[in-house]
């Protein structure tokens, strides 16, 4: 699936910013989500959106600060898409 070339971009940076031993795994598992996330919305693009869902869906929850950093550092903005939805 084709995604948006600013949020394909800025995953990227992300990953890169990982440390090494979760990058593989994490870039496997987000976009796989991802895709999984525009394709239920008809999309023919994976978007921030989607990509950020798919964080904040999949990620453990021991590394969301961690994740939450890396969002900040590359240009992602979860908050506009309603996220965090809620941490227990």
């Amino acid at each position: 699936m084709n995604w948006d070339p600013n949020t394909q971009e800025r995953f990227k940076l992300m990953i890169s910013k990982m440390p090494v031993f979760h990058r593989r795994i994490a870039e496997e598992a987000v976009t796989l989500k991802a895709q999984e996330n525009a394709n239920a919305r008809g999309a023919a693009l994976v978007s921030e959106e989607d990509v950020i869902s798919a964080l904040f869906s999949d990620v453990p929850k021991p590394f969301y600060s961690l994740m939450i950093r890396l969002l900040e550092d590359t240009g992602f903005d979860y908050r506009k898409h309603g996220f965090p939805k809620s941490v227990t």
